[in-house]
C-alpha cells in the first residue's frame, strides 16, 4: 500500500460564474452572519462544529453503565472503559441504584456526577429526559444508542423531531440516535502516513473499511451518524477536511439530512483537496426504501444526488470494495506528475485485455516514443509489443533485466502511473517482479501499482512485500484498481481548478426579480405568453409574437412579424396543446392565420379550456432542440435540467442535471454528460450550434431558480431552439407552474 504526504497540483482554470447581481431579498438567518446567506437565504459556508473532544475527550460520562453480568449495557460499558483507558480519558458511570460499576465510583445522576464531562454516553432506552440535565452540566457530547425513532414510521419520526429540538435547545451536540459503538473502536497506533477517517450510517458496512488496518492502512476516526437527530454526515465531512492527518474520507450514505448541508461540507473538502469517497445507497427504489426503513433517511432522487456529488468532487463508488481500495489511494498516493498510465506484464494476453478495460474506465495509454521503445528492446525481445502495453514476455524479469525495464518505464516523462497485473503466483520469477517494482517504487515519485491476482493471498509475495510496501499500491482485482486510479487523477484534476461556487452565489436579487414576482400567481400555471414575459425578464430571449383576441388582430400581427408564422393558443389550462390541436406551424398566408385562429377557439370551447388570446408567432428554423429547467428537489431545493429537447424528449430521455449554485464551467460539464451532446456540434454537414449562447440560457435559468425559488415550483423551456454558433438559442415554448 501507499504512503506519502497529501498534496494537490496547481494549474490555471477559468474563473466559474454565477450570474447575479442586484438588491438583498430578506432570508431566515439559516448559519452564520446575513452576509453568509445567498439570494433565498440559504447558507454559503458550513459551520464547522470542534470535534475534538468528541473523539479526544478528558472525561466521559457513561449514563445507565452496567456490571450485571448477561446485560447488554455491561459489554457496551465495558467498551467504553476500555477506549477511554486508550486515549487518557477520565470515565464516571451513572447510575441511580449502583453504588459502583466494575470498581469505579458510580454517580447516581447527571447532576452529581464530580466535574464538567466532555462526553456523555447514553445507555439507556429514553434519551430524551436526560438532555436538559446534560445542558445544565454542560455537557459538549452526547450519544445516543436507542432505536425507535424515524426509522420505525411517523410516531418514531415524531418522536426524533422531539430529541432533535431537545438538542438544540440544550446546546450540546448528539450523535444518534440509532447509532453504535464504532466511534470507541480500537484503531491502531503503529501505523503511520496519512489516514483514512470513516463515516457510516449503517456500523456493518463500514467493517470492510476498518479492517483495512490489518493490510498497513491507517484509520484515525469512525462516524457512526444513524438518525442524525443532530450530528449529521456534513459535520463530520467539514471536521475531518480540517484534520492534518486525514488523507481521505470515507462515507457509506444511506441518505442525507440536509442537502444544502452536504454541498456546504463537500465543498468544504474540495477547497481543501480533501478526496470524499462515498458509497451511497438508493440507486434503485428497492434500496431507497430499505434505507429508509433503517435509518429513516431521505436518499433523494439519485440523478440529482449523483450531480451534486460530482459538482464538488465527492467521488461515488457503488460496492464496499471500491470503497475500500479508492479511499486507499487517496489518502496515500501523490499527486500525479503526469497523466499516463503505462501497463507492463509478462503476458500479451494479460497487457492487452488490462489495456482494453483501462481504455475504457478512461485512463490514457500514451503510445512510447520510437526511441522509447527501442531503450525497452534492449532487454525485451523485438518480436514483442513494447508501445504501450509493454509485454516483456516473461524472462526479463527473473534477472536485472527485469528492474531496468521497470526504471525505464518510470522515467518516460509521459507516465505518471505504472500498473503491472499479476494473474497468479509464478515462483520464483513473481518473487523477483514484486521485489524490483517495491524497490523502483522507493526511488520514485510517481505511482506503482500491483494488481495480485490470487485468489489464495497466502503468497509471501503478497502478504510480506507487497503488503509491506508503504509505496505500492497494491489491487486484488483489476476493476478496482483501474477505477480506483481513475478516481485519483480526477480528483487531482478537478481540487487544482476548483473554484468554489458559493464565494460567488448571488447574494440579492436582480432587477430582473420584481418583475418576474409580479407575473407568479401562486398554485397557478402561468400561460405560454406570460411564462415567456418571465423569461424575456431574465434576458432569454423569445420570438417575435403578438398576443391577439381577434382574426383581424392576427392577421396584422402575423404581417408585421413576417411570414411564415406560428400560430398556439395561450391560456393558464394548457400543459400540451400540440396534442389539443392548438399548435399551427409554417403558415404563410392571411387566410391560414384567419382559419386557424376561429380553429383554436371552436376547440377551447369544446374543451373547455379558457383562453387569454392566440399567440402569433416568428417561425424559427435551423437549429438544435433543447430543454432546459427547474424542478424542485426534495433534498437538494431547485436544480436545472437541460438535455435534448422538442417533442420527443419524453422518449429520449436524454438529460443531465445539476445543483444550483453553478459556473461556467458545470454548465458546460452538464453538457458534456448527454448522450446526445454531438448534436451541439454538427453532424451530417449541419453547423455547429451556439453552445455558450445554451450555457448563457443554462445560468440564466440558475439565477431565476436561485431567485424564485419560493415562487416556481416547475419551469421547463421545451424547445429551446439553439441556432448555429453565433447566432444564440431562443426559447420556442415555456410552461412554469407556480408554487
Amino acid at each position: 500500500m501507499l504512503g506519502s504526504t497529501h498534496g494537490t497540483l496547481t494549474t490555471d482554470s477559468r474563473r466559474a460564474r454565477v450570474i447575479a447581481c442586484g438588491e438583498r431579498r430578506p432570508g431566515p438567518a439559516v448559519h452564520g452572519r446575513v452576509d453568509d446567506l445567498d439570494v433565498g437565504g440559504r447558507p454559503l459556508h458550513a459551520d464547522v462544529p470542534d470535534l475534538s473532544r468528541f473523539f479526544r475527550p478528558q472525561s466521559v460520562a457513561v449514563i445507565g453503565a452496567s456490571d450485571a453480568p448477561g446485560r447488554p449495557n455491561t459489554g457496551m460499558t465495558r467498551q467504553l472503559l476500555d477506549w477511554a483507558e486508550r486515549v487518557g480519558a477520565r470515565v464516571h458511570p451513572v447510575h441511580p441504584t449502583r453504588p459502583a460499576v466494575f470498581g469505579i465510583p458510580c454517580a447516581p445522576s447527571v447532576a452529581a456526577l464530580p466535574e464538567q464531562v466532555d462526553l456523555a454516553v447514553l445507555l439507556i432506552a429514553d434519551p430524551l429526559p436526560v438532555i436538559g440535565e446534560l445542558a445544565e452540566a454542560k455537557v459538549k457530547f452526547a450519544v445516543a444508542f436507542a432505536s425507535g425513532f424515524a426509522e420505525t414510521g411517523e410516531a418514531g419520526a415524531a418522536a426524533q423531531r422531539r430529541l432533535t429540538e431537545a438538542a438544540r435547545r440544550s446546546g450540546l451536540r448528539l450523535l444518534g440516535p440509532n447509532t453504535n459503538l464504532n466511534a470507541f473502536e480500537h484503531f491502531r497506533d503503529d501505523l503511520t502516513g496519512p489516514a483514512i477517517a470513516l463515516i457510516t450510517q449503517s456500523g456493518h458496512q463500514g467493517r470492510p473499511v476498518f479492517a483495512l488496518q490489518e493490510l498497513g492502512i491507517r484509520l484515525t476516526h469512525w462516524a457512526p451518524t444513524g438518525n442524525e437527530a443532530d450530528l449529521e454526515s456534513a459535520d463530520f465531512i467539514s471536521w475531518f477536511a480540517e484534520q492534518p492527518e486525514v488523507g481521505a474520507i470515507a462515507a457509506y450514505l444511506e441518505g442525507l439530512k440536509d442537502g444544502r448541508a452536504f454541498l456546504l461540507a463537500a465543498d468544504r473538502a474540495a477547497r481543501r483537496g480533501a478526496p470524499v469517497v462515498a458509497v451511497k445507497v438508493g440507486r434503485t427504489e428497492t434500496g431507497a426504501r430499505t434505507a429508509a426503513s433503517h435509518t429513516g433517511k431521505l436518499t433523494g432522487a439519485d440523478d440529482v444526488v449523483d450531480a451534486a456529488m460530482r459538482q464538488y468532487g465527492v467521488i461515488r463508488v457503488d460496492a464496499l470494495d471500491e470503497l475500500q481500495d479508492t479511499a486507499a489511494l487517496l489518502a496515500r498516493a501523490r499527486p500525479p506528475l503526469a497523466e499516463g498510465v503505462a501497463v507492463y506484464s509478462i503476458s500479451g494476453g494479460t497487457g492487452a485485455h488490462v489495456a482494453d478495460l483501462a481504455t475504457a474506465a478512461g485512463l490514457p495509454l500514451p503510445t512510447f516514443s520510437a526511441a522509447k521503445q527501442a531503450e525497452l528492446h534492449q532487454w525485451i525481445p523485438e518480436y514483442l509489443s513494447v508501445a504501450n502495453p509493454v509485454d516483456n514476455g516473461g524472462h526479463p524479469v527473473g534477472d536485472a533485466r527485469g528492474r531496468k525495464i521497470i526504471d525505464a518505464l518510470l522515467a518516460d516523462p509521459s507516465i505518471g502511473t505504472l500498473i503491472c497485473p499479476v494473474t497468479g503466483p509464478f515462483p520464483p520469477l513473481s518473487d523477483r517482479l514484486v521485489r524490483d517494482l517495491v524497490d523502483a517504487a522507493e526511488q520514485t515519485d510517481k505511482l506503482v501499482c500491483v494488481v495480485w491476482g490470487s485468489p489464495v493471498g497466502t503468497e509471501p509475495a503478497y502478504r510480506d512485500v507487497l503488503l509491506g510496501s508503504s509505496r505500492v499500491a497494491t489491487f486484488r482485482t483489476v476493476g478496482n484498481c483501474l477505477r480506483a486510479v481513475r478516481a485519483w487523477l480526477d480528483h487531482h484534476r478537478f481540487t487544482a481548478s476548483y473554484r468554489s461556487p458559493f464565494d460567488e452565489a448571488p447574494r440579492t436579487p436582480s432587477p430582473s426579480f420584481r418583475k418576474a414576482a409580479a407575473l407568479m400567481s401562486p398554485g397557478r400555471q402561468l400561460s405560454e405568453h406570460a411564462a415567456k414575459q418571465l423569461l424575456r425578464a431574465y434576458g432569454i430571449r423569445v420570438p417575435r409574437e403578438q398576443l391577439v383576441t381577434s382574426a383581424a388582430a392576427a392577421v396584422r400581427a402575423a404581417a408585421q412579424i413576417g411570414y411564415p408564422v406560428v400560430m398556439k393558443a395561450s391560456g393558464d389550462r394548457l400543459a400540451h396543446k400540440t396534442e389539443l390541436g392548438l399548435v399551427r406551424i409554417g403558415l404563410t398566408s392571411a387566410s391560414q392565420v384567419r382559419d386557424a385562429y376561429r380553429e383554436f377557439n371552436d376547440i377551447a370551447r369544446y374543451e373547455g379550456v379558457p383562453l387569454d388570446g392566440i399567440l402569433v408567432c416568428q417561425m424559427v428554423e435551423r437549429g438544435v432542440e433543447m430543454v432546459v429547467g427547474v424542478t424542485h428537489d426534495e433534498l437538494f431545493g431547485p436544480t436545472v435540467t437541460a438535455g435534448l429537447g422538442g417533442v420527443l424528449v419524453e422518449v429520449l430521455r436524454d438529460t443531465a442535471v445539476r445543483v444550483p449554485p453553478f459556473g461556467e464551467d458545470q454548465a458546460h460539464a452538464l453538457l458534456g454528460d448527454l448522450r446526445g451532446r454531438a448534436l451541439l456540434d454538427g453532424v451530417r454537414g449541419r453547423a455547429p450550434a451556439d453552445v455558450d449562447a445554451l450555457v448563457e440560457v443554462i445560468l440564466r435559468v440558475q439565477r431565476m431558480a436561485l431567485e424564485l425559488a419560493d415562487h416556481i415550483a416547475e419551469l421547463d423551456i421545451n424547445p429551446l431552439m439553439v441556432l448555429p454558433r453565433g447566432q444564440g438559442a431562443v426559447a420556442l415554448d415555456a410552461l412554469v407552474v407556480c408554487r
